[in-house]
């Protein structure tokens, strides 16, 4: 069995399941966050009676994260919503934007969007704060009402997006119906030159395969490559799994692997027993494709879909209107410095914003020093708008007053994991996504940048 099958069978507790079964599997971890979190409770509450109990206390993670810096009343009600069921359930895990348990959230925009606004418990985007907040393991079942939950795999876990429908009947019961997908097989070996980076990879595997030739497959990475990419890159790599149509990506269990779990587990007082699973000799794919990242370049995803792929020198002439780091897939601290290396001693020519994904990475920045300096004073010092209210921000568009947000037609250059029409604001705008690095050198220029000629 591949690596995808074996985490189901043991979740439906079978011996063996093969691609096409459907299997009723037990969830480890249910997540939802404000966007899907009230739909899903209606629908808990709407199915199992308003008195219904979800059915486990402790594995339910609740993240507001998506529409949260905003003075949209709605969206500020939404967290509301989210803070009265957790009362009333008696929920452990619900990382709050504001302390007061039984409070409202409000953001005052009079302070402006650069400035916390957020309490001691808030955990920023869920797909990085998961495994920050140990809720991450390997050979387990995460459940999360978002398309990029497949990030998780990183951590050799199953782990994939459902809709409010689905979680709704998982916070009642515990279980869902799957089918078992297919497994594409992506071997990696060589390692990533300078300037190269883990969204490259990513990005190459969905030009070779396009935006869709993943539908309801799980995506396997494994390979000699895999060891020398830090978590961070794993992480990366299967946020995007979704973006060719993935039903999930998965990585290997190393040591690596271990070392992250182990200490986040503890760090945060979660569960620390886990079962990974490990290859089998007679593992069966429907494809496979060796990536020899030693010969990869920086690569850029066009509009409209994360499929358009071409290399970042192919592009020199194309002039942008704005850069964008942040989000799951490119706001994390890793994300953040390489992008703090190119851009330092030098200035940004156009409109740049920096989003960090947790309030962890926040601190990261501002408390790591470079020749006395911050990582947070070099990103200013350069130009870039670099809020201290992580979250997913303009990565989805959002209200009209979201930090980042294209309100006019513009072409921007973002680290971020989705491009197609509107996504980030404006439906006539147009996105492009590239590694941290690619977009850092991009702002520097104004034109779409191979960051290799700035090292």
């Amino acid at each position: 069995m591949t690596l995808t099958e074996k985490i189901l069978a043991r979740a439906s507790g079978k011996g063996h399941v093969r691609a096409g079964d459907n299997v009723w599997v037990k969830a480890d971890i249910l997540m939802t966050h404000d966007v899907c979190g009230p739909g899903t409770i209606g629908v808990f509450k709407r199915e199992f009676g308003p008195q219904a109990k979800v059915w486990d206390a402790d594995r339910v993670v609740i993240m507001p994260d998506h529409y949260i810096f905003t003075a949209d009343s709605k969206s500020n009600r939404n967290v509301d919503i989210l803070r009265e069921f957790v009362r009333e359930q008696q929920l452990r895990y619900f990382y709050d934007v504001i302390d007061d348990p039984v409070g409202h959230w409000v953001f005052d925009p009079s302070k402006g969007m650069l400035q916390r606004q957020y309490g001691s418990r808030y955990a920023g985007v869920c797909h990085t704060a998961l495994p920050q907040k140990g809720h991450t393991r390997p050979g387990e079942i995460l459940f999360g009402t978002d398309s990029h939950t497949c990030m998780a795999g990183a951590f050799n876990e199953f782990a994939t997006g459902i809709g409010n429908t689905d979680a709704g009947f998982v916070m009642g019961t515990g279980r869902l119906l799957l089918k078992v997908p297919e497994t594409m097989h992506f071997r990696l070996e060589g390692k990533l030159q300078p300037g190269v980076m883990a969204k490259d990879v990513i990005l190459h595997i969905i030009g070779e395969i396009g935006f869709d030739g993943a539908t309801y497959r799980a995506m396997q990475f494994d390979g000699p490559g895999v060891s020398e990419l830090s978590m961070d890159d794993r992480m990366t790599i299967a946020n995007m799994a979704i973006e060719a149509g993935g039903k999930n990506g998965i990585f290997e269990f190393d040591a690596q692997t271990k070392a992250y779990v182990d200490h986040r587990c503890k760090l945060n007082g979660t569960l620390a027993e886990y079962d990974p699973v490990e290859r089998d000799r007679d593992e069966q794919f429907v494809y496979e494709l060796v990536v020899d990242m030693s010969r990869l370049e920086p690569v850029v995803a066009c509009h409209p879909d994360p499929g358009q792929r071409k290399t970042a020198k192919e592009l020199g002439a194309l002039r942008l209107d704005r850069a964008y780091i942040g989000s799951c897939t490119g706001g994390k601290t890793s994300d953040f410095l390489d992008f703090a290396r190119i851009v330092r001693g030098r200035k940004v020519v156009i409109d740049t914003f920096g989003v960090p994904a947790t309030p962890e990475i926040v601190h990261d920045l501002q408390s790591t020093y470079w020749d006395g300096q911050t990582v947070w004073a070099i990103l200013v010092e350069a130009g870039v708008k670099l809020t201290e209210n992580a979250g997913c921000a303009a990565c989805l568009g959002g209200p009209v007053d979201t930090f980042g947000r294209m309100n006019t037609p513009l072409k921007c250059i973002s680290t971020t994991n989705r491009n197609f029409p509107g996504r980030m604001g404006h439906k006539e705008s147009q996105v492009f996504l590239a590694s941290p690095m690619t977009v850092a050198a991009s702002a520097i220029t104004g034109r779409v940048t191979d960051p290799r000629e700035f090292l």
